[in-house]
């Protein structure tokens, strides 16, 4: 009995039979979720599953349909984020909300400016930045601005935002998802010293492994009901692929029984500058081919140029030197929008930023690359547009209730899926994705390098970048490992991780 008080004890806030309905559909369905004082509890689910939905009431953000918040023992309601934040909880989401235009230390203290007898102390704010960008080992001048900075630096800055408040309930989205391993070691720690101040933390992520190192309880959310909840003693990762998604999921091999046919992107000594250090590249002499139906895995740790040579034969960066073909024919003096009609598309890394427009609906963003394909004489066919859409619904499997709903109606991967359905429906011959399981769960992982691998046994060339080296050893016929903006190592698909790791200067013991 003193053993149950104790547990109860330890539980700081509470959701209870919170439910929370969008329209017709149905986030979340009674869910009643407990986070414990100077703990880790970590929050497992698919995308859709009404992870982010439960977050953002427990902070504030959005009011729940029905169902009760207790802090402390004590039923609260909160009207907005920063009525949370004075409770001391708060979150960091799983999409950045900074402002890019301004630096870093504005960034951090937006909204809490730190005032002094003649206005906005700036000197204070510059030198509590300081102090948190030391605490997480990045060297970032509080006076940079947000837009500068690579976007894993640019999570860093959200996570920063969210310490200074000191709040004694820290909930993080997806904080790591665009951190390179070394930063998330750096994470981790901040974790621990703050759970040993007595600081209790929700924790989602779609790194499952990575999840499992730091985490005291696991709970599981399932199309919006609380499945399964164990302490840490009792889960593993096969526990927690079950109750996510029902079965163990792979992310699939590498496609056979299909002919791969002649060179469809050529990459001859392509160099990009480095725009912020005068003098040096970030992509520096890389060739590389890549055949119709066959599928090619960029891999390198942050800063290796993956994104920067995509960006660049997408036609989003200038190259200072070099040529990019596309069935033979030199498309490097192409736009970006020329390059799509030839057939070659860009699912870029930072969807909110590059992929989507947040003020247009599932379907507008869905068929906006390919208005060509419903306008005549500047006249649109909506016909043919609700076509496209329902059929790139349908194709890329969006969790959505049709194309009229608004884009930030739904959730982080299917939000993904969007983008990827929006090249996808370009109809292109070749297609490079720049981390596109970024903030996907394992089953939307699964359905995506599907998608992929269908697509390279109807003749499309493939070719997708990821910083995690479970996900080379799918469905690529090739990996190619880049390493200071070179190409370091070519593998077939039959490497180990330890090689791979190898070949981009990653220590192997970090596996």
């Amino acid at each position: 009995m003193n053993g149950v008080r104790e547990k109860e004890s330890s539980v700081v806030l509470s959701a209870r039979n919170i439910a929370k309905s969008f329209g017709n559909i149905h986030a979340l369905k009674g869910v009643n979720f407990d986070v414990h004082r100077g703990e880790v509890t970590t929050l497992f689910g698919e995308n859709g599953a009404g992870k982010s939905t439960l977050m953002k009431i427990l902070s504030g953000v959005i009011q729940p349909s029905s169902g009760e918040i207790v802090l402390e023992g004590r039923p609260v309601t909160f009207h907005s984020s920063s009525e949370a934040r004075d409770l001391g909880i708060s979150i960091i989401h799983q999409e950045l909300s900074l402002a890019p235009n301004m630096n870093v230390r504005d960034n951090i203290f937006m909204g809490r400016e730190i005032m002094g007898p003649g206005g906005v102390d700036y000197a204070e704010e510059e030198k509590q930045t300081r102090a948190l960008m030391r605490e997480l080992e990045e060297d970032i001048d509080p006076l940079t601005l947000v837009e500068d900075l690579r976007l894993g630096q640019q999570q860093l800055v959200e996570i920063a935002r969210a310490l200074s408040v000191n709040a004694r309930i820290l909930i993080m989205d997806e904080p790591t998802s665009a951190l390179s391993a070394s930063e998330v070691e750096v994470l981790f720690k901040v974790v621990h010293d703050l759970k040993s101040r007595g600081v209790s933390i929700v924790y989602i992520s779609h790194h499952l492994e990575e999840a499992l190192q730091i985490t005291d309880h696991a709970v599981v959310l399932r199309d919006g009901v609380m499945t399964a909840s164990a302490p840490r003693s009792e889960i593993n990762l096969e526990w927690i692929v079950r109750n996510m998604v029902g079965e163990n999921f792979d992310l699939g091999s590498p496609p056979e029984g299909h002919r791969i046919g002649e060179v469809a992107l050529s990459i001859r000594d392509l160099t990009v500058p480095d725009t912020a250090r005068k003098g040096r590249n970030v992509v520096d002499g890389v060739s590389l081919d890549v055949r119709a139906g066959e599928i090619v895995c960029i891999y390198g740790l942050m800063g290796a140029g993956r994104t920067e040579m995509l960006e660049c034969v997408a036609g989003r960066l200038a190259n200072a030197s070099g040529m990019v073909s596309l069935l033979g024919h030199d498309v490097s003096s192409l736009s970006i929008a020329e390059r799509i009609e030839e057939g070659l598309v860009l699912v870029p890394e930072d969807r909110q930023r590059d992929g989507l427009v947040q003020t247009m609906t599932v379907g507008k963003n869905l068929s906006l690359a390919s208005i060509g394909a419903f306008t005549r004489n500047s006249i649109i066919s909506r016909r043919r547009e609700r076509s496209l859409v329902e059929r790139a619904i349908k194709n890329v499997t969006i969790k959505t209730s049709g194309g009229e709903a608004e884009i930030g109606s739904l959730s982080g991967g299917n939000q993904q899926k969007v983008v990827i359905g929006k090249m996808l429906a370009t109809n292109p011959k070749v297609v490079l994705l720049d981390e596109p399981s970024r903030g996907i769960d394992i089953g939307a992982k699964a359905e995506v390098f599907r998608l992929l691998a269908e697509g390279a046994r109807r003749g499309l060339a493939v070719i997708y970048s990821t910083s995690e080296v479970g996900e080379c050893l799918s469905i690529a016929h090739r990996i190619v490992v880049m390493r200071r903006g070179r190409i370091s190592a070519e593998f077939s698909s039959d490497v180990s991780k330890e090689e791979i790791m190898a070949a981009s200067g990653e220590a192997v013991n970090a596996i």
